[in-house]
C-alpha cells in the first residue's frame, strides 16, 4: 500500500501563518458569514444564495460595462469586444441559476416568504445600475433608494453620463454615419427614443459588412449582450409565476404582471429593428 499523498512534497505550501491564504484573500470569513436566515425554513438558504451570488455577478457585470464603454469612447473598439463578450457570458451565469431557484417550490417558498418585508429584487440598486449604464434610463426607477443618499447619488451620477449605446453612437458618427446632432447632443439621462436616421446608419454597416468590420461586430457584441439580458428578465418572470404565481411582489409591484411589461424594453431598439430590412 502507497503511502497517503502529501502536497508539500511537490512544493505546495502548507504553512500560513502570517501570510496570506486563499481565505484571506477572498474575505470569505465575511462572505460565508452573511448569510443570516431569518426563519427555520430549509428553502431561505437556497434563496438568500440566490440573489446574493446574483449581486456578486452584477458587481462583475459593471465593472465590465463601464470599461468598455470607456474603450469605446476612446475609439478602442478591441478590448471592448471582449469586454462584451464577457458581459454576455455573465448573464448566462444569473440565467443558469434560476435553474437552481425552480427548485424551490410555492409551499416551500411561502414558508418564509413574510419573513422578508417589503425586500424585493425591484429594489437592487446593481440592476438598476445595469440598466442605466446600458441606456434604458428612468429617474422614477431612483425612488425605491430614496433612503440611501449614497446610492441614489451613484445612480445620478450615472444619468449624467453618456450611456453604453451613447457612446458606441458617437463611435458610429466618428466612422463618417450620418447621426442627427439631436443625437449626439441630447439629454444623456433622458430615456433612449428609437431613431430611424440611427436605423439607417445600422442599416448601412450590417449591408456591408466587409468594409465596416469594427462596427458591425460592436453592433453584434451589443445584441449579444441584450440577447442574455432578455432571456434572464424572461427566466425572472417564469420563475416567479412558477413559484408565486400572480400574486404581489414583496416590493409592492404587481408581480408577473410587471415582470411582464419589462419584457418589452428594448436597450439597443435600432440594431434589432433593422434586421426586417435587410
Amino acid at each position: 500500500m502507497t503511502d497517503p499523498y502529501d502536497p508539500a512534497r511537490d512544493g505546495a505550501q502548507t504553512s500560513f501563518d502570517g501570510r496570506m491564504s486563499y481565505t484571506d484573500y477572498l474575505a470569505l470569513d465575511r462572505i460565508l458569514d452573511a448569510q443570516h436566515l431569518r426563519t427555520g425554513a430549509h428553502d431561505e438558504m437556497l434563496f438568500i444564495i440566490q440573489h446574493q451570488t446574483s449581486e456578486l455577478w452584477m458587481r462583475l457585470a459593471l465593472h465590465e460595462l463601464a470599461a468598455a464603454r470607456g474603450a469605446i469612447s476612446a475609439g478602442d473598439l478591441r478590448p471592448a469586444f471582449k469586454m462584451l463578450a464577457r458581459v454576455a457570458r455573465i448573464f448566462e451565469q444569473l440565467n443558469n441559476a434560476w435553474d437552481v431557484l425552480r427548485t424551490m417550490t410555492p409551499s416551500e417558498y411561502t414558508r418564509f416568504r413574510d419573513d422578508l418585508g417589503e425586500s424585493s429584487g425591484f429594489q437592487s440598486w446593481q440592476y438598476r445600475l445595469i440598466e442605466f449604464t446600458a441606456g434604458n434610463r428612468n429617474r422614477a426607477m431612483i425612488r425605491p433608494h430614496a433612503h440611501r443618499p449614497d446610492l441614489v447619488a451613484g445612480l445620478e451620477a450615472e444619468l449624467a453620463r453618456p450611456s453604453l449605446y451613447d457612446v458606441a453612437l458617437r463611435h458610429l458618427a466618428t466612422q463618417g454615419f450620418a447621426i442627427p446632432q439631436t443625437v449626439l447632443e441630447r439629454d444623456v439621462g433622458e430615456p433612449w427614443r428609437a431613431d430611424d436616421s440611427v436605423r439607417a446608419a445600422w442599416t448601412e454597416v450590417y449591408q456591408a459588412p466587409e468594409r465596416h468590420w469594427e462596427l458591425y461586430e460592436l453592433a453584434e457584441k451589443l445584441v449579444d449582450f441584450e440577447d442574455y439580458f432578455r432571456r434572464w428578465r424572461f427566466n425572472h418572470v417564469t420563475t416567479v409565476e412558477r413559484v408565486i404565481g400572480f400574486k404581489r411582489g414583496t416590493g409592492g409591484t404587481s408581480g408577473v404582471a410587471y415582470l411582464r411589461r419589462m419584457l418589452e424594453v428594448e436597450l439597443f431598439p435600432e440594431l434589432w429593428h433593422l434586421r426586417t430590412e435587410l
